[in-house]
């Protein structure tokens, strides 16, 4: 089977788990026999070029960009999966191709220009439920106005008015409260399919003795809800954060003797810090679909703590993987609640890792969704 890869791929001035998730698909399916290309448009290049900002505007408002036409033509894929088409490629070229294709969603964008449907410490679905335009009223891309325009426009008609969600022969959600949520804006039932991300467990090390201080590992951004976390943190509880984003000076401020602030790391380095810790806390406020660092904690047998409203959350009550808290003064007890359970949990959350979110799990729903759509088109 030969499968092409479409996406976007976002500035490596940020680091993107999107960017990791489709290198590491690309290589499984490989591994497993797929001729598989790869389709990019990379940030890094393109805005090197005179007018980028201005053409990417045009793009994401209009649909009038790069396209990959010619490349999948040349190599004549059996699928299509796209991943990301923002802000680089353009969809006019959705209508021209005509096999089988399908989509991964990894974010709320098809009906929020920032992506996380969160605004103001907590869930907003103001442009879904009203006006596209509620999002320059807010800045919520980038906190700017302009800057939100050519999303709110794009944005206009909802999940109806995406051309990707509308060509997808299937959509690729990666939770089923991600999935709920699409429904509610109205995607077909019979359209979508939930196939988490897989996290391959190379340098993971689930028989470590577990270190005694928990980790953050993450983006410090509001959504996140990490300057929360570190307010409510209890003073006799070790907790190292790692990670960069807006709200690094204050997650600095916040930090005091038990809670260290250690800079960004490299995914290489992320079965490291969890092999030495205790457990990943994860505070995220908005409604994300399975993030990668939930799973490589499941890899690696350790606690997790989460806050509830986010698909880790959902994930953890269903399975008994870890705790959620509902409250940030909660906090303490859930720590406690699953410290004194430890070997217990963290033997049920490796094994969850291995029926849920191993690689080769992955492949056999995805080579599955494949046939079908494959099928589908004949």
């Amino acid at each position: 089977m030969k499968v092409a890869l479409v996406h976007s791929y976002y500035s490596s001035r940020q680091p993107s788990g999107e960017n990791v998730v489709v290198d590491a698909q690309a290589a499984a399916l490989r591994a497993h026999g797929v001729d598989v290309r790869v389709v990019a448009a990379r940030t890094d290049d393109l805005e090197k070029r005179t007018g980028y900002k201005l053409a990417s505007a045009v793009n994401v408002s209009l649909g009038r960009g790069l396209s990959p036409i010619e490349e999948l033509q040349r190599f004549g894929p059996d699928v299509v999966h796209v991943h990301n088409l923002f802000p680089n490629w353009g969809t006019s070229w959705l209508t021209d191709w005509r096999g089988p294709m399908v989509t991964t969603v990894h974010n709320f964008r098809p009906v929020c220009a920032a992506g996380t449907l969160f605004l103001d410490g907590k869930v907003c679905t103001r442009c879904p439920d009203s006006s596209s335009l509620k999002a320059v009223t807010n800045a919520c891309y980038r906190e700017s106005k302009i800057a939100s325009v050519p999303l709110a426009i794009r944005n206009r008609k909802g999940v109806a008015g995406d051309r990707l969600l509308s060509r997808a022969d299937r959509v690729i959600l990666l939770s089923p409260r991600a999935q709920h949520m699409y429904h509610s804006f109205g995607l077909p039932p019979d359209k979508t399919e939930i196939i988490p991300n897989f996290v391959s467990d190379s340098g993971f090390q689930p028989w470590m003795q577990p270190g005694v201080d928990w980790v953050y590992v993450g983006r410090l951004t509001a959504e996140k809800g990490i300057t929360k976390l570190l307010r409510h943190w209890p003073d006799n509880v070790n907790l190292r954060v790692y990670g960069d984003g807006p709200l690094r000076q204050e997650v600095e401020a916040l930090s005091r003797s038990n809670v260290r602030y250690l800079g960004q790391i490299s995914h290489n380095e992320v079965p490291r810090v969890l092999a030495e810790s205790r457990g990943l806390v994860f505070p995220s406020e908005w409604a994300e679909g399975l993030p990668m660092i939930y799973a490589e904690a499941l890899a690696s047998g350790r606690l997790v703590v989460a806050k509830s409203g986010n698909s880790a959350a959902d994930d953890i009550s269903l399975h008994n993987v870890g705790q959620v808290f509902h409250s940030w003064n909660d906090i303490g007890a859930a720590l406690e609640h699953v410290c004194n359970r430890e070997a217990e949990i963290g033997l049920r959350a490796r094994a969850h890792f291995e029926s849920s979110y191993s690689r080769h799990i992955w492949l056999a729903k995805t080579m599955d969704l494949y046939r079908s759509v494959s099928s589908m088109r004949i």
